[in-house]
């Protein structure tokens, strides 16, 4: 039985990021750009129908929501190759077009505004599936439509489907280069909302994108493209279990549930490897992969798609490699007694040590270059770090009553600003439980 996922991408990120995802789904399922599958897609054994589904005249429609308050991004989709991918209806812009001006208070005051349409959207996609498993979210914390219209679809998602899972894809800004001034404030606000009510959230950081970008393939400005291509290649690689299904891990619920053993604990870091160049344009040379290989470059830091500041005493508090491509189980055991004898990973002490393995098939209709590709799901108590340093950030901005007349102005903050220090109270909170994870006293924690 098909477990379905609905994605929904807000703002010119979400977007962005959507659109190069779901070019790559079509490559890897043999479709072409008019979504009907190529003559030479025979080799059947994958899913399609968990992100798309057949139309009458049987050409495939992904099960994909956009909505944005501004129409440049989504014209751009509309006047590529793929327009004709999309199913009309499914895509929400907003009648002025004026966009949120980066203020999360006015993106979440047009969400009340359009909630109706864009619900009924979301409920005609969640009914026309057999059985839904849950909602792809993807979006950026830092601006106004992604932040606030996000935060208020993602309460609204939580609300009207309360057993589906909310997986989001939230790329987080970068915090020593501010494309937007008020993004401490808006980054803290939606951060809220992805503690609250969403179910995991894999945190992609611009920052350490751009780094890898620079560092792997010698590009010295990375262009949007460039690094939207990476997040496309994990968002994949983090599907591909659900679309080339093995025995295990191939529904979201299995790989969520085994990353996260408490709630609130649910920011996942990412990391691939290795990138070549059909992923990316101009890459490095191809070298010789092993699963050891891989893994072991999946544990480096300098992989991660997350900048974040390690302590001596922070750790793991789980580990899922997604191994793809032609691999003997038997060297994965051998890889992860090396691992473990090397001491590479640092895990809590009070859970299980162990790194779990999900092999995958690759897709038969892409070629790669190599014959091991990894992506690592983690879920490390450094991510805190970063959470801290939005708070620190958002401290000095308010303790300068900087910018703070334009939220006034919306409905949320018309009687005071206790919304920024609920916001504050629950990162603290979350940066807290992410400390304490790292001793074991963690068990007794909170009760």
């Amino acid at each position: 039985m098909p477990r379905e996922i609905v994605t929904v991408s807000l703002g010119q990120c979400g977007n962005q990021m959507s659109s190069v995802f779901w070019q790559r789904l079509c490559a890897e399922h043999g479709i072409s750009k008019e979504g009907i599958l190529e003559e030479w897609a025979t080799e059947g054994g994958d899913r399609k129908d968990v992100f798309f589904y057949q139309a009458d005249d049987e050409h495939y429609i992904p099960r994909a929501i956009l909505i944005d308050l501004e129409p440049r991004v989504i014209g751009n989709i509309l006047a590529s190759p793929y327009a004709n991918l999309y199913n009309p209806e499914n895509i929400y812009l907003s009648k002025d077009g004026g966009g949120a001006g980066n203020n999360w208070a006015a993106g979440y005051g047009i969400g009340e505004r359009i909630y109706e349409e864009v619900m009924e959207m979301i409920e005609r996609e969640a009914e026309g599936s057999d059985s839904l498993e849950g909602f792809m979210v993807m979006h950026s914390i830092a601006g106004g439509t992604g932040s606030g219209l996000g935060s208020y679809i993602l309460e609204r998602i939580n609300d009207k489907f309360p057993k589906k899972l909310i997986q989001t894809y939230s790329v987080f800004p970068n915090m020593s280069v501010a494309d937007v001034v008020v993004q401490p404030y808006n980054s803290l606000l939606t951060l809220k909302r992805l503690t609250n009510h969403a179910d995991s959230v894999v945190v992609l950081d611009n920052g350490a994108l751009t780094r890898i970008i620079t560092d792997r393939l010698h590009v010295q400005n990375p262009s949007f493209d460039q690094t939207n291509q990476l997040v496309a290649t994990v968002m994949a690689a983090s599907t591909q279990t659900l679309r080339y299904p093995g025995y295990m891990n191939n529904d979201l619920v299995g790989i969520v549930a085994s990353l996260i053993p408490t709630p609130r604990c649910h920011f996942l870091m990412t990391s691939y490897t290795p990138f070549t160049g059909d992923q990316i344009d101009q890459a490095k040379s191809v070298r010789k992969t092993t699963v050891l290989d891989v893994m072991r470059r999946l544990l480096q830091p300098k992989n991660r798609m997350v900048s974040t500041v390690p302590s001596k005493s922070s750790c793991y508090i789980s580990i899922l490699n997604i191994i793809q491509g032609e691999v003997d189980p038997t060297n994965v055991h051998q890889s992860l007694l090396r691992i473990r004898e090397q001491q590479l990973a640092s895990f809590i002490p009070w859970g299980p040590a162990s790194i779990q393995v999900a092999l995958t098939r690759k897709s038969p209709y892409m070629a790669a270059s190599h014959r091991v590709s990894g992506l690592m799901l983690a879920n490390h108590t450094s991510v805190a770090t970063l959470f801290q340093r939005m708070i620190d950030q958002y401290d000095r901005l308010r303790s300068r009553k900087a910018f703070l007349e334009q939220y006034k102005k919306e409905k949320i903050f018309e009687n005071g600003l206790e919304e920024f220090d609920d916001a504050r109270a629950t990162v603290d909170e979350l940066v807290k439980e992410y400390r304490a994870c790292e001793t074991p006293e963690y068990i007794t924690y909170g009760s």
